[in-house]
Formats: C-alpha cells, sequence, structure tokens
C-alpha cells in the first residue's frame, strides 16, 4: 500500500468530494497508476511526457479498443489534477507534472486550468425525452407492458411501484439522482383535498450540489403515486423486516424524537447507546439519512423513503440499476429482432437515466412556461417585455427550479439547443385547454420540438407498435 496515496485519500480536498466524484476519482487514479507501473515508474516519477503519452493512448491510440472522448478525458485529467496538486502542496513533489495555463472562467476572472484539456469536450451531456416517451419508457421498462400496450404475462416487478414513483418524481421535479433519493418519508408534499396541481416541497443543502436548499414542485399525480408506494410495497418490506427482526441487529440507529418547526427546523433522536443529538435538518447528510428511524406500531420504521426489499434504504447509486434494467427491458421489447444491435440510426426504444429525467423537466417546463406567458395570459409583446421585468422570463424560472448558478447555466448546458426555436408560433396551434400533468395534450408540439432539434427523443406508441408488428 502507497502510504502517499492513503493521505490523499484523508486530505481535506479529497474528503470534500461527494461519494461519486470519489469513486470516479479512484477508478481514474488507478488507471494511471497502472499505466505507469507498465513502464516502470511509480507516480511520484511521473513527467509532462508521460502524462502526454498516456492521453495519447487514451484517446487516440488505434491499438487501445476502449478509448475515450473528451468529456471523459477531462474528467480523469481532473483527477490526475487533484491527485499531482495536492502531493506539490503537500512537498511529496517538487514540480507538478500537470501542465497548467491561464484562462478568464465563465464569470471573466482568470482561472489555471490543465493544459491537456479536451477541445472536443461537451459542455453537458443532455438526454431529453418527450412526455409520452417517458410514458412509454415507465410502461415498458418498469411495468412491464408489451409492445402492444398491455402487461406481459407472468410479469412480476419487483417493487414496480416505487420504481415508478422515483422515476415520475424526478421528471415531474427536476431533482438530481443524489437529492430525490435521499428524501426523508416527511419531506414528501401531502396531498390535501382541494389541493393544486403542484405541491411544494424543500430539498436539504446537504444533499444538493450547490449545498444549499431548493424549492421542488412536484405534481399531484406524483405525490400521489408516492403515498401508494409508502401504504403498499413499502408497508410491505418494513412490516417483513419487523418480523425478522431484521432492524434490531442493525450496528447504527438513531430513533427520532421530533423534528422543530422554525426557519431551521432541527432533527432531534436518541442513539442506540441512549445519547441524544441533534442536527438541522438541512444539514443532514445522506449518510446521517440512513440511520433515522422512527417507532412505528408494530416496531422500528426507516425514514429513509425508499426501500429494498429486506426493508431497508435504497442507496441512491442502486437506482442505476433500476434504470439500466429498464433500459434494456425497453431494447428487447421495442426493437424487431432484424434491427437489434444494428443500425444505431434507426431507433425504437428510448433510453434513459435518471438525468434524463432533470433534463426532460427542463424542456418540458420551457415549452409550458411560454405556453403559459403566450397563450393562457394573451399576452401582447410589449406586456411580455414588462412580464419578463417585473417577474423574469421562463429561462429564469426554470434556472430557479433546477437550481443553477446562473442563467446562463441553464441556456448552455441544458435548453441551447432549442433556444432559437419560435415556441409562440409552434404553440399557436396548440389547445389552450390545459388539463392533468403530463398533459397529453401537448404531445404534438413536442414531437414538433424534438423533429426541429437534436438530442431529444420521441418515440410514436402507434409507429413503434406498426414496425414491431411488420417484423
Amino acid at each position: 500500500m502507497d502510504p502517499l496515496l492513503s493521505l490523499y485519500v484523508q486530505s481535506r480536498p479529497f474528503r470534500g468530494y461527494t461519494a461519486e466524484t470519489k469513486r470516479n476519482y479512484a477508478t481514474d487514479i488507478a488507471l494511471l497508476l497502472t499505466a505507469l507501473w507498465a513502464r516502470g515508474k511509480t507516480w511520484l516519477e511521473a513527467t509532462p511526457k508521460d502524462l502526454e503519452d498516456y492521453e495519447d493512448w487514451r484517446r487516440f491510440a488505434t491499438d487501445n479498443p476502449v478509448r475515450v472522448g473528451g468529456s471523459k478525458w477531462d474528467r480523469e485529467l481532473a483527477a490526475i489534477a487533484s491527485l499531482y496538486s495536492w502531493a506539490t502542496k503537500a512537498g511529496c513533489l517538487t514540480r507538478n507534472p500537470v501542465l497548467m495555463k491561464q484562462v478568464v472562467g465563465r464569470n471573466g476572472q482568470v482561472v489555471m486550468v490543465p493544459e491537456q484539456r479536451a477541445a472536443d469536450a461537451r459542455p453537458s451531456n443532455v438526454h431529453w425525452l418527450t412526455p409520452r416517451t417517458w410514458r412509454r419508457w415507465i410502461d415498458v421498462g418498469l411495468r412491464g407492458h408489451t409492445i402492444e400496450g398491455i402487461p406481459e404475462p407472468g410479469w412480476v416487478g419487483r417493487l414496480e411501484d416505487r420504481n415508478v414513483a422515483f422515476v415520475r418524481l424526478v421528471v415531474s421535479s427536476g431533482l438530481r439522482l443524489q437529492e430525490a433519493a435521499s428524501v426523508l418519508t416527511f419531506e414528501v408534499p401531502r396531498r390535501e383535498l382541494g389541493g393544486g396541481r403542484y405541491y411544494r416541497g424543500k430539498i436539504a443543502a446537504s444533499v444538493t450540489r450547490a449545498k444549499k436548499p431548493r424549492t421542488f414542485y412536484v405534481a399531484s399525480e406524483v405525490v400521489g403515486d408516492v403515498e401508494s408506494y409508502i401504504a403498499a410495497s413499502r408497508a410491505w418490506v418494513i412490516r417483513k423486516a419487523q418480523k425478522t427482526g431484521r432492524y434490531d441487529r442493525l450496528p447504527q440507529m438513531r430513533m427520532l424524537i421530533e423534528v422543530t418547526r422554525g426557519l431551521k427546523p432541527k432533527v432531534r433522536w436518541r442513539g442506540q447507546d441512549g445519547v441524544i443529538g441533534e442536527q438541522e435538518l438541512s444539514l443532514l447528510t445522506w449518510q446521517e439519512r440512513l440511520l433515522l428511524f422512527e417507532e412505528g406500531p408494530h416496531g422500528p420504521e426507516p425514514l429513509w423513503l425508499w426501500l429494498n426489499e429486506r426493508g431497508l434504504p435504497f442507496l441512491p447509486t442502486s437506482w442505476e440499476n433500476v434504470f439500466r434494467t429498464a433500459n434494456q427491458r425497453c431494447e428487447r421489447v421495442l426493437t424487431p429482432p432484424l434491427h437489434l444491435r444494428r443500425d444505431p440510426h434507426q431507433v425504437f426504444a428510448p433510453y434513459a437515466t435518471a438525468h434524463s429525467g432533470r433534463h426532460s423537466f427542463a424542456l418540458f417546463m420551457l415549452v409550458v412556461l411560454n405556453h403559459l406567458m403566450d397563450q393562457r395570459f394573451g399576452l401582447t409583446p410589449d406586456e411580455r417585455r414588462d412580464f419578463r421585468l417585473l417577474y423574469g422570463d421562463p429561462w429564469l424560472m426554470v434556472q430557479n427550479l433546477l437550481g443553477h448558478a446562473s442563467r446562463e447555466v441553464t441556456v448552455k448546458h441544458y435548453l441551447a439547443p432549442v433556444a432559437d426555436l419560435q415556441l409562440r408560433a409552434m404553440l399557436a396551434t396548440a389547445d389552450d385547454e390545459i388539463t392533468e400533468a403530463p398533459m397529453p395534450e401537448l404531445d404534438a408540439v413536442f414531437a414538433r420540438v424534438a423533429r426541429e432539434s437534436e438530442g431529444i427523443q420521441d418515440i410514436d406508441p402507434h409507429l413503434v407498435s406498426a414496425a414491431g408488428g411488420a417484423e
């Protein structure tokens, strides 16, 4: 074991990374160490030339069967730069092999960045699905529907209601995977008689990327999905775990005493050693949230919303497997056999990730907000300008919903491909009557947006069925 590498993972910079970043950086650094070892060098002996040769192998060498693109290389370079920056500051190296240069940052400030940054790196990896495509993906991938739109005989979905509720929450609210996956039961908005179409919730600062609390909005019917999950399969796995004494064997458990009210509510708990602890709700990390329980009618119950089949918290990273399995099923069910793994441009099955839900939410809100401002309110161009000056335009609204630091981030990374579309002209033929989310009456609008833009998945279920039946 390299003692210096052990010190690096205990350093303040590394400990400040998210769990996902730590995992990615560890993998990227291990690849570099392996390459240097093949040259007979340790990482402390690396030179700028070694890193140039390593980049050439990773990105351009034809002998490498798993070359990476610019965006992936930039992530690896960030991991490498982090390690060598720490080693240089700690006095382990006299010269940093990662050569740096000055560039002008987004806000006009001068920053230092590695010279080896890729020129062809994509600023973001955007995946959009139109609302009807999400409905198709959920039905086939999570609910086990066939190409004809009916449940497959013998289909047994593992916690199907949980998976559907989670995906619809992400698509409806625009929450990141970590944010949606870390929600506690009492943080979910509750439906009320006579309530509106959308409900408001609060995401704790500690689970957001910016480490700032944020308000989110979620459709009423999605809240209903979550409530149904809580009352059905979630209650069932909890009762099963209680009967087997699984919660009694947990090494750590914090039993909830109370959640205070006020501007900064606090969570108070009692540990297994009897010691009372408390922390601001917004400052509870996702790891601390895993330990929170409350006393139910039959024993301890987790406060973590999403549970696995054993009644234990479903970890955020585990959702990637749910999406992967659903994507594989969509490909198997919706792609005709003769096209399977053939022409990549002939797409029959949608592909989604957790972040696709966030991207799709941004697209959805841009179209809907323009629809509301242009048609529902009947604004003239002058009135629209005044409205924007007073309340902000749809870009600013979407920026706030996504929790971005600036409007420019929203435009550049999420919505730029459709920024030039004349939404008012496209929406002129749309029905002004808006019904329940996800607003199927706007399917034609989103279909047109998808046709005139790149990167937006829009699968017409009627065409898919016809293509599938023809093979």
